[in-house]
């Protein structure tokens, strides 16, 4: 128990910053995040919940697609209906609220997703990369290389 006890601004800090914690059956089958980068530990309260879902998503997509093996690539899941999977190619968010991916579906149609914040419910996936004499397709490292130029 810490005998610190923390003002009113240091808690109002505390609580914006993003915290991790994950534990599982078998930490050698699944890596879960260990560790935020220091950029996104910083408070900002004019951050929209649309960029704090977006980059907490990126960090995600990293971390699955650093589990995968050279043969697949990372894909999304969507929960209700019959929407399918889609390759994630690309992701954005448009103030305050919205996330948007952009990809495509195992028939190679084009598909993009607009989805409100509060409604927000991704199932990551591994799936076979598209042409196998190309290299699996990173999209994680492009999203993370563009929050630190931000």
């Amino acid at each position: 128990m810490s005998d610190e006890i923390s003002t009113s601004a240091e808690a109002a800090e505390a609580a914006v910053l993003p915290c991790v914690h994950e534990v599982h059956s078998d930490p050698e089958a699944c890596a879960g995040l260990s560790k935020v980068p220091e950029k996104l530990q910083k408070p900002d309260a004019a951050k929209s919940p649309a960029r704090w879902a977006y980059e907490r998503l990126i960090l995600y997509i990293q971390n699955f697609e650093q589990q995968l093996d050279a043969e697949h690539e990372v894909a999304m899941g969507f929960t209700g209906g019959n929407t399918g999977v889609l390759r994630i190619e690309g992701m954005g968010y448009f103030d305050p609220d919205i996330i948007t991916f952009y990809g495509s579906e195992g028939s190679g149609s084009k598909t993009q997703l607009v989805q409100h914040v509060s409604q927000l419910n991704v199932m990551l996936r591994a799936v076979p990369k598209p042409r196998e004499e190309e290299p699996a397709n990173r999209i994680g490292f492009r999203l993370a290389s563009d929050l630190q130029q931000e």
